[in-house]
């Protein structure tokens, strides 16, 4: 059988390649340091996985509407009035998926015609331009500079606007970097987006509840509540509630593009998991005492991996303002040689010595647009993160 263009154009998603591999060397018996993966190693709270005991037990395993029960599309509404200012109509204006990796992919799936444009900030979740490909549109990068913390400058936005500019995809806190937006950035862009009126947004917030930086969460529309009219919300409960493997997300945004996210959805997947959604209403409704435990753990990875960092030659990695990550700068390293092999300015190479010479998995800042960068997740414990950032330097250290 042919395969489509589509198919064989889609790349596999890095860092799930990379975990793989890592998991697949522990089967073997080797004692691999994965720091690779964005999951939270916090088990799933407790009254969330008893709400999801309740619904198996008492029969609700049938089908749902699409875009989510009614209950869950109003806890959805009522945490972001609560948390976040901002109202929407569980009736229209919402739609719960399948993780919200699902909820971007359809979003860009209705907005994004053969041709269309995206602005996406680099460094990049992979599978933002992937999408973007998927809906035959064309992915346009746009620049972030370690020395900005990797902010997105409003004007390297605007320089990148086209006739067929149709989103700007925004992600803070950041995968890779761990960047945090500032209001005053948020503004800058949304000033650049008035003089623009055909450019939508999709704004991923789903590390909302993973800020260190003090300054409470803020997103596109907080700073400009003037655009909620073309801005489709994307949240989930994967990193905040450690749900990642209960694949449950969802949209907020004006009822059209809602309402064709629901049609498309209609056509796919249909409703998430019946069972994930009275887990999530617990969620949403039982309060914020165990994802701020785990913003504490997080914050005190946090410090360690940057000290740690900060005391390896040739490293240099940017303040970590949220998420898990740390996305630090190799590229003084990767003009040497490895046993007399030259590393030929591949952070790929380095990454893959690491893990094969020295059982660290990382990822390589290629996978993200940003080569001679690494990423590295400290959503393990602190033991793990000691025992890979000291092979990490003594990789570091046997560069020739």
């Amino acid at each position: 059988m042919k395969l489509s263009r589509r198919a064989q154009s889609v790349q596999p998603s890095p860092t799930l390649a990379i975990t793989a591999r890592a998991q697949a060397m522990r089967a073997e018996g080797k004692d691999v340091i994965s720091l690779s993966a964005g999951e939270p190693d916090f088990p799933t709270p407790e009254h969330v996985r008893k709400a999801a005991i309740e619904a198996i037990e008492s029969g609700f395993t049938r089908y749902t509407a699409t875009a989510g029960t009614p209950e869950l599309r109003k806890a959805i509404a009522e945490k972001h009035r609560r948390e976040n200012g901002q109202d929407y109509d569980p009736d229209t204006e919402i739609v719960a998926s399948v993780g919200a990796k699902h909820a971007i992919y359809n979003a860009i799936q209705v907005l994004v015609d053969e041709g269309d444009e995206v602005l996406i900030p680099a460094p990049y979740w992979v599978s933002y331009p992937e999408m973007v490909r998927l809906a035959g549109g064309t992915p346009v990068l746009v620049p972030c500079r370690a020395e900005d913390d990797f902010v997105v400058q409003a004007s390297e936005i605007e320089a990148r606007i086209t006739e067929r500019t149709r989103l700007l995809v925004l992600n803070s806190p950041s995968n890779p970097t761990g960047a945090v937006y500032p209001r005053r950035a948020l503004e800058a862009i949304a000033e650049v987006l008035r003089r623009h009126p055909q450019v939508g947004v999709i704004s991923d917030d789903i590390y909302e509840h993973l800020v260190f930086t003090g300054e409470p969460f803020a997103n596109i529309l907080h700073a400009a509540p003037d655009l909620r009219d073309r801005t489709v919300v994307i949240n989930g409960l994967s990193k905040s509630f450690s749900m990642t493997g209960w694949r449950i997300g969802w949209a907020l945004g004006p009822a059209e593009v809602i309402g064709a996210m629901r049609r498309l959805q209609d056509q796919s997947t249909s409703n998430p998991t019946s069972i994930t959604q009275k887990a999530a209403i617990a969620a949403l409704r039982g309060g914020l005492e165990s994802v701020e435990t785990m913003r504490k753990a997080f914050d005190e990875r946090r410090r360690f991996v940057q000290r740690r960092l900060a005391e390896i030659p040739g490293v240099n990695c940017p303040e970590i303002g949220g998420a898990f990550y740390a996305f630090f700068d190799v590229r003084p390293l990767l003009d040497r040689r490895f046993c007399g092999e030259p590393l030929g300015g591949s952070s790929a190479r380095f990454c893959e010595l690491l893990l094969e010479e020295f059982l660290v998995a990382t990822v390589p800042g290629s996978a993200f647009g940003a080569e001679g960068f690494v990423r590295l997740s400290f959503a393990t414990s602190l033991a793990e993160l000691e025992k890979g950032l000291d092979r990490l330097e003594r990789f570091v250290r046997s560069l020739e």
